[in-house]
């Protein structure tokens, strides 16, 4: 079973995302309370609920919600994972 990594390094996160063809993006919520929007990373074609930001942005909401960055490298398989996932510390 392939084993997920939790880090707060931003360069280890953008390095894992472009490794992947992925690019920072975010769902915007409308509201107040979510500080920026819900993060998420955009892998290929960009998805059309999803708006692009740059890599300062996303890490200005990232840090400004305490959040840590969930991945996986390797599927159990040993293929490329594309894995991940936002979590509250």
């Amino acid at each position: 079973m392939s084993e997920a990594i939790t880090t707060r390094d931003h360069d280890t996160i953008r390095k894992w995302a472009e490794a992947r063809d992925g690019h920072p993006a975010k769902v915007d919520t409308g509201g107040k309370g979510g500080k920026g929007g819900i993060l998420r990373i955009d892998f290929g074609e960009p998805e059309d609920r999803l708006t692009q930001i740059d890599w300062e942005e996303f890490f200005r909401i990232f840090d400004e919600n305490g959040l840590s960055f969930l991945y996986q490298d390797k599927t159990k398989d040993g293929g490329q994972s594309r894995f991940n996932k936002f979590v509250s510390e």
